[in-house]
């Protein structure tokens, strides 16, 4: 799972950081790489499963989740609206959930992965998700 902390609001990321301790409390493992500016890192509690990646200045929390990537068969989670992993889900050999917000995700991601907005459509797809698998 990728997580771009910058590219989504707080109350967002909440439900998601929420289904992880949720999901990671039951057992259930999920690789979690999260990167973005120190300050939003600091705002939210997440797992101590995950891998916080500090990254500062434009793009530059895409190009630390670009090199965490790893292309295997397991379900892929990017929490991102914007369009700067549509490459990496179109070539990912497993499935592809996009987390992001209703509307406003790019279509070069809604083209090739499915995609939930937490706020609009709650927790259950990312739950199922992150349930049926390893989420890398």
């Amino acid at each position: 799972m990728l997580v771009d902390a910058d590219n989504l609001d707080v109350g967002r990321l909440r439900l998601v950081v929420d289904e992880l301790a949720a999901c990671l409390a039951e057992g259930y493992p999920v690789r979690l790489h999260v990167a973005g500016h120190p300050t939003r890192l600091a705002s939210l509690p997440w797992p101590g499963a995950a891998e916080l990646l500090p990254a500062h200045g434009w793009q530059r929390a895409d190009a630390v989740l670009a090199a965490a990537y790893v292309a295997d068969d397991e379900p892929l989670v990017l929490v991102s609206g914007d369009g700067d992993f549509a490459l990496l889900a179109d070539r990912h050999p497993g499935a592809v959930l996009v987390v992001g917000v209703a509307g406003a995700t790019s279509g070069r991601l809604r083209n090739r992965a499915a995609v939930v907005d937490p706020v609009h459509d709650g927790p259950e797809r990312l739950r199922s998700w992150l349930r049926a698998g390893n989420a890398s």
